[in-house]
């Protein structure tokens, strides 16, 4: 499971995804399921592509993926920047609105604060564009077991494409649908519904997995912490309480697979991630940094777990 958390959260993950393969013994790509929920989605069909974790991290560094895949990819401009263009001046999606109104606890708070935020209008083009280099002649990968997780803008519905039963989208589609933040990116329209982050639900989506009878899980969570800092910003002030709302439903979501009989370990950035990370997820700048530091505090965390940590 790999969980949203913009340029940053990519980041992370990927030093967490190599924290993995070096402590573990295994590749990632090889696991039998790969879900990606928004910047998640992107590492998903990268992996289930055949790249490695040695691919991404030599791409995070500065080096081409194979096979001229994503030729022209700039971590510092390709994905917007670290800050939103101007929104549309009206509500993003009254439909979903009115929804949370008459049926008040169906939905968690970000997914109503979706619903107020006007439509971004950003575009999501180059990452479409990396995406569908990697994609098949089919659209979608040439494996199963890859998911993307979106949520429908308008019912509220988390779609989780590449899931049996689910609507039928290109891989680029599907991935663009689960990074589009609302109030930063346009939605994605695919068969005529509109998409937007799958993070707005769940940052994990970790238990679409509870009745999948796995032998083990891993989930990747950049945008919770099990343990947190003080920073003195009002803004990471306010970033780290809403990484206290996203661990609250992870730690549920993680103990519904666990109840299975399935072995769950769930990684997450640590003070140290988090004084590297700072109050904006999509801040390129700080992009280096976190992934460096993720490489030595995610291993560390797989090899000498703390009592705070989260292993079901």
């Amino acid at each position: 499971m790999l969980g949203a958390g913009g340029v940053l959260g990519a980041a992370w993950t990927i030093g967490a995804l190599q924290a993995v393969t070096e402590v573990e013994g295994f590749d990632p790509h090889e696991a039998d399921v790969i879900v990606g929920t928004s910047a998640g989605s992107v590492l998903a069909a990268l992996l289930g592509s055949g790249l490695t974790v040695a691919d991404l991290l030599s791409h995070q560094r500065g080096m081409p993926l194979p096979h001229e895949a994503g030729a022209g990819w700039s971590y510092d401009s390709s994905t917007g920047g670290a800050l939103p263009a101007r929104p549309r001046l009206a509500v993003g999606s009254p439909a979903l609105l009115r929804r949370s109104v008459t049926h008040p606890r169906q939905l968690p708070p970000l997914a109503v604060l979706a619903a107020l935020t006007p439509a971004g209008t950003g575009s999501l083009s180059e990452v479409g564009r990396i995406v569908s280099s990697v994609a098949a002649d089919t659209g979608w990968l040439r494996r199963d077991g890859v998911w993307v997780v979106a949520m429908d803008y308008d019912s509220g519905r988390r779609v989780a494409f590449g899931r049996e039963g689910a609507p039928e989208a290109r891989l680029e589609e599907a991935v663009m649908a689960s990074c589009a933040i609302p109030g930063w990116y346009a939605p994605v329209s695919i068969g005529g519904r509109r998409y937007v982050d799958g993070g707005t639900l769940s940052t994990t989506s970790a238990d679409l997995l509870a009745k999948d009878e796995l032998d083990e899980v891993y989930v990747l969570a950049p945008m919770a912490s099990f343990v947190s800092d003080h920073p003195r910003q009002l803004a990471a002030r306010l970033e780290r309480r809403v990484r206290r709302q996203v661990t609250r439903r992870l730690i549920d979501e993680a103990q519904k697979v666990g109840r299975s009989g399935t072995s769950v370990t769930v990684l997450a950035p640590g003070p140290e991630d988090l004084a590297e990370i700072g109050a904006n997820l999509m801040d390129p700048s700080r992009r280096l940094a976190v992934l460096e530091t993720s490489l030595r505090t995610s291993a560390q965390a797989l090899r000498h777990p703390r009592p705070d940590d989260l292993v079901v």
